[in-house]
């Protein structure tokens, strides 16, 4: 049985008035409700009440749903718009990376978006370009200062190397630290392993400037470091952006600076000279993409999976079942358009959407108009009894089935609010998946197959061989097409199957 998604519901509002007007309640409620309709559990409420959302990253709610996101104790938030999660577009860009790294999903109702859909996806994925665009922006204007800083010999950042120390902007040799540089450079000299070296450095007690043990990567870092001959290079490297690695850049933007040196040139050309015979370039392997890998399953339950080189796709449980890449692909595409893209299907299944959500939003309208009359008759009714117009003992006969009535309206509201929302987030979902699928469709021979295998991924739930039959099970599953004869296809005795 699957496991229920797991989900926080964020409710903040701004003021004490928005409290009393726009309640925390109705939004709870309201996400309560698109939870319970997409069978989704509801782990935690966070409550932000009369804060202001100018910024609300460092507040204790905040940082304990983001910790929950971290943890995997929640695996998406669902708030009623993206104005109540944060109305800082710099916040509103970290919430999204934070959730991205975390693999977990964001839902806005009043936007449609629902990240665990294809359209909300396409969100998540335009927000994250506009983060990524963001720090290139940031990251040029600071990598425009660092030639500058570096042709005038001032600190870029960043510690001094392993024998050296800043003192102000002036790089000089670190007294305690130099004899060790030096150390290492004879002992690889006589040695050549950079594991020896460290061996030995560490066996004499020494360690690195953190107290740490010397280690081969240490070694050949240090090594391949020209400061210890006296010369400096700035502006050599640049990062990749957060978490990920550093590379060089061309040697036409580096920039050299003497500085003292700890070792003679000769030396040190003498152990880079061992490095560059020791060291050997491996090409990176490109990694085999095989569309139906995690999608295609045995009836015994078990993934099948490409063996290394192999041109069939074979139970990684049982091994009986076996079927060939290409055989696999052509019956897929062969089946598509009749699965997804009947003119029919799709003409009834949207007028009938549009149908429901008007329907509903109607009821709404007319709620919320009742909503007000009740109001105002309940302030007429307490107006009188305030001027002795309604004996005291008389008062709860005119007002109190005001109050029931505007109660339980107020109840009724967010329930209808949340199947619009569920109905107007199937809608762009399934509006998406079309789009995709008749790209899919149309495009199958024009694009590579890290193309073909992103768009399979949203469109596919599984497919599953049981002996000679083939069933091919799609995510299009809106609610006109959950009990459609044709959502899911079984292939009999398919001349495509490989024994």
């Amino acid at each position: 049985m699957e496991e229920k998604k797991r989900v926080g519901i964020w409710v903040r509002v701004s003021t004490e008035f928005q409290v009393k007007e726009d309640s925390p309640e109705h939004h709870e409620q309201r996400a309560r409700y698109y939870a319970e309709a997409k069978g989704w559990e509801v782990i935690e409420v966070y409550r932000l009440e009369a804060i202001s959302g100018k910024t609300v990253m460092e507040l204790p709610e905040t940082q304990k749903m983001l910790r929950d996101i971290q943890t995997g104790r929640i695996t998406a938030l669902v708030f009623s718009k993206l104005a109540r999660l944060a109305r800082n577009t710099k916040e509103l860009l970290e919430f999204s990376e934070l959730f991205r790294k975390s693999n977990a999903d964001m839902i806005s109702l009043a936007e449609n978006i629902d990240t665990s859909s294809p359209s909300g996806r396409l969100f998540f994925t335009i927000i994250a370009a506009m983060a990524e665009w963001e720090r290139a922006e940031i990251a040029d204007r600071v990598a425009a200062s660092v030639p500058i800083r570096a042709k005038m010999g001032k600190p870029l950042g960043g510690q001094a190397s392993f024998g050296y120390t800043w003192n102000g902007k002036e790089l000089v040799i670190n007294d305690k630290e130099a004899p060790i540089r030096k150390l290492l450079y004879e002992l690889f000299a006589e040695h050549k392993r950079k594991k020896t070296v460290a061996a030995k450095l560490n066996g004499m007690g020494y360690r690195t400037r953190n107290g740490s043990n010397f280690t081969n990567t240490t070694i050949g870092r240090l090594l391949r470091d020209s400061t210890a001959k006296g010369i400096r290079i700035a502006n050599y490297t640049k990062s990749l952006g957060d978490g990920k690695k550093w590379v060089i850049k061309p040697e036409s933007e580096w920039i050299t600076i003497t500085c003292p040196a700890i070792v003679t040139e000769d030396l040190w050309d003498e152990c880079n000279r061992i490095l560059d015979q020791q060291e050997t370039k491996k090409k990176p392997t490109k990694k085999t993409v095989h569309l139906f890998t995690g999608i295609l399953l045995c009836e015994c339950g078990h993934k099948m999976l490409v063996p290394s080189d192999g041109k069939k796709y074979i139970c990684n449980g049982c091994r009986k079942n076996r079927i060939a890449k290409e055989d696999i692909e052509e019956i897929y595409y062969e089946n598509l358009k009749s699965f997804l893209l009947k003119d029919s299907d799709i003409e009834k299944f949207l007028s009938k959407a549009d149908s429901a959500i008007a329907e509903k939003e109607s009821h709404i309208k007319t709620l919320n108009q009742e909503k007000k009359r009740l109001e105002i008759e309940m302030d007429k009714t307490m107006q009188l009894y305030l001027a002795g117009q309604i004996p005291k003992d008389s008062f709860g006969k005119y007002y109190n089935p005001l109050d029931e009535q505007l109660k339980q309206i107020v109840a009724t509201i967010p329930t209808i609010q949340a199947e619009v929302d569920f109905m107007k987030i199937e809608y762009l979902n399934s509006d998406t998946i079309i789009s995709e699928a008749q790209s899919l469709y149309d495009r199958w021979n024009t694009i590579d197959t890290y193309g073909k295998r992103t768009i399979v991924e949203q469109i596919t739930e599984c497919i599953t061989i049981f002996g000679d039959e083939i069933r091919i099970k799609f995510s299009y599953n809106p609610a006109f097409f959950r009990n459609h004869p044709d959502w899911e296809r079984n292939l009999k005795g398919s001349s495509k199957r490989s024994a």
